[in-house]
Order: C-alpha cells, then sequence, then structure tokens
C-alpha cells in the first residue's frame, strides 16, 4: 500500500511540474512598451500569455499596466534589473526598443548574458539588425521594412497579400492569372512553367480549400501561390 501511495505521489508531483513548465512556456517579456511593443504585448496578452511589460517611461507603462498581466518602469540596461524582475526566468524576451539603438543592444546583451532561450529583438535598419544577429539574438524583426516591402508588392502589382520568408522564398494570394484559369492545375503545367505551386483556391462566397491536380481555376479566384519570390511575383503580374 505504501508503495502504491508513493507512486501516486510521483505521478501527482510529475503532472505539476509538468503543468508549470507549460504555463511558464507562456511567460514572455516586452521590454519597450512605443506602439510595436504595446500592441506585440496587448495581442499576446490577448492570446493568454503571462506578459511582462516593461518600461523607462511611467507614463507609458501606466497606460498599458491594466491591459497586461505585470508591468513595471525599470531601466533593463541594467543586468541586475533583470534579475530582479526575474526575466532570467523567462523562456521568452521581446526588446521593442527601436529609436535608442545603444539601449536596444546593451538590453539584447543582458538577456543573453541571462541565459533567456527565446530573444526577439526589433530593428530601425538593416545595420541595427546585423549588429544584433550578431549579438547572438535568436530572432530580428525590422518591422517598418518589412511592412513597407510587402505594402510594395500590393502596391505595384495584383498580390493581394505577400509574405517572404528566408532563402529568398515566398507565398502570396492573388487573382487567378489567365494562363491559370479553365483547366485543371495539372495540365495547365503552372508549376513546370513558371516555377510556383498553387496550394490553395478560394472560390467567390466559398472557403479556401486545398488545391489539387484535378482542382480547375476558374476567372475570379483567389489562389495562394509560393516558390521563389522572382517566380511569385512574375505570375501574380501575368494578368
Amino acid at each position: 500500500m505504501g508503495n502504491y501511495l508513493n507512486a501516486l505521489r510521483r505521478r501527482r508531483r510529475r503532472r505539476l511540474a509538468e503543468q508549470h513548465r507549460e504555463l511558464s512556456d507562456q511567460r514572455v517579456a516586452v521590454i519597450g512598451l512605443g506602439r510595436f511593443g504595446s500592441s506585440l504585448a496587448h495581442e499576446l496578452t490577448r492570446r493568454g500569455w503571462d506578459v511582462l511589460g516593461i518600461d523607462t517611461d511611467a507614463g507609458l507603462v501606466q497606460r498599458h499596466s491594466d491591459a497586461l498581466t505585470h508591468s513595471a518602469v525599470a531601466d533593463c540596461t541594467d543586468p541586475e534589473v533583470l534579475q530582479q524582475l526575474g526575466v532570467h526566468e523567462f523562456t521568452s524576451a521581446v526588446v521593442g526598443i527601436g529609436t535608442d539603438v545603444e539601449a536596444s543592444i546593451l538590453v539584447t546583451s543582458n538577456l543573453l548574458e541571462a541565459g533567456v532561450p527565446n530573444i526577439w529583438a526589433k530593428a530601425i535598419s538593416r545595420q541595427h539588425g546585423q549588429i544584433l544577429e550578431r549579438l547572438g539574438a535568436h530572432h530580428v524583426v525590422l518591422p517598418e521594412h518589412e511592412m513597407g516591402e510587402r505594402v510594395a508588392h500590393l502596391v505595384t502589382g495584383r498580390m493581394l497579400d505577400f509574405i517572404e520568408f528566408d532563402d529568398d522564398y515566398a507565398l502570396i494570394k492573388t487573382v487567378a492569372p489567365a494562363v491559370a484559369t479553365g483547366m485543371p492545375l495539372g495540365q495547365s503545367k503552372v508549376r513546370s512553367t513558371y516555377g510556383v505551386t498553387v496550394v490553395g483556391i478560394k472560390r467567390s462566397g466559398q472557403d479556401f480549400t486545398y488545391a489539387t491536380a484535378e482542382t480547375v481555376v476558374e476567372k475570379g479566384d483567389v489562389l495562394i501561390v509560393t516558390g521563389k519570390t522572382r517566380a511569385v511575383e512574375t505570375f501574380a503580374e501575368l494578368g
């Protein structure tokens, strides 16, 4: 009986530890509550994450404190401050500081020194981004540059949406060009001719569905297309 109870206790402790780990994985520190950081912090909170929002500006912290799980007025360029706030125990941190490049670099460096395993850092220029990458930031984002590039694709072509990934690879949403309509995708030879793959299709009044070689594309259909960036750009411009 004693062994049985001990086994039950061990299982319960393991289960509680796993639950605690899962909850811990949902914690993120957002350092810098400007437009980028505050928007990100609010969205993560909405999705059920435990968010600690930090900024040196007491007014910003006060403005967003009600919407976040936790908030603090603090200067994270001081590594001891991170320690006091317990940020070193978080699995994720976001450096949303943009205009003060020196502070961005110092905070990122402090987070790396603290051993935070997943660090996202905002950059305001490619040079800033390169410095953060060399420093060791796990993810670097250039929101203004990336959004400008994305909108440029939408303004200049027939694309309805554009997302570019690493290695010159992109995914787009576009109205089906005439060369792909009126026949099954397998017959139109879109992949072999244009070097792109149609992965989804949406007809007016219907939901998106997966595309197959037998899918017949009609005029006005909206396609989800993947491939090398230049290839998908060319395909979308066929009209």
